[in-house]
């Protein structure tokens, strides 16, 4: 994925201008920067839901000024986990699954409640889990990919206590390994387990 002269604003502020990056295979990327410097913006742009006001967002050869990113390109999970209260554990991640295009089988699913150790709760309602626990349940949509795509997630760690964060950590180096690219903010450090990053911090732009 490559970022040319990327430039966004809020109203008629200029969140930022001139931005250029990349992320390339096996590649990870830490977004940065204060409250409102537009870190979500970005990657609601990168991930084909926003439309920059100026520059492009690239996907293999093609811009997002000419299709917009695909289940083939990026998965996206954002800071809101996108969980329905009346749902169970098992349907929220069978209907999170389809929606971005990726049906699995119950076996599948099934492995990736597991790994975030939510098997447990499999048959629970939405509205009966903590914050920690519908994180995880959102971020088990990654242990259903297996393809080389970007990862947008905006603040992944939120509320995951430390064997989730190892979780996610053991996630995120599968899939570099695999040849993906992961493009991530985190207002936390990243720990020991976590993948080395290249740091991209996001200023905002001080014309009006």
């Amino acid at each position: 994925m490559i970022v040319r002269a990327l430039a966004c604003r809020r109203g008629n502020e200029w969140l930022f201008e001139n931005l250029d990056f990349s992320v390339g295979r096996s590649g990870c990327v830490w977004l940065r920067g204060h409250n409102g410097s537009g870190k979500t913006s970005l990657l609601r742009v990168v991930a084909g839901l926003s439309r920059p006001d100026r520059g492009t967002v690239q996907f293999l050869r093609r811009t997002i000024d000419e299709s917009e990113p695909d289940a083939a390109s990026c998965v996206y999970i954002g800071h809101a986990n996108g969980l329905k209260d009346d749902l169970t554990v098992f349907e929220s991640l069978q209907f999170l699954a389809r929606l971005h295009g990726r049906p699995a089988a119950v076996t599948d699913m099934d492995g990736a409640l597991q790994r975030l150790g939510m098997s447990h709760r499999r048959n629970a309602f939405v509205r009966t889990l903590s914050q920690g626990q519908r994180r995880r349940v959102a971020l088990a949509r990654l242990a259903l990919e297996t393809a080389p795509t970007l990862w947008v997630l905006d603040e992944p760690y939120d509320a995951l206590d430390a064997s989730g964060i190892d979780v996610v950590d053991d996630m995120l180096v599968g899939h570099l390994a695999r040849g993906g690219g992961v493009l991530l903010t985190s207002h936390l450090p990243l720990g020991p387990k976590a993948p080395r990053a290249d740091v991209l911090e996001l200023v905002r732009s001080p014309r009006p």
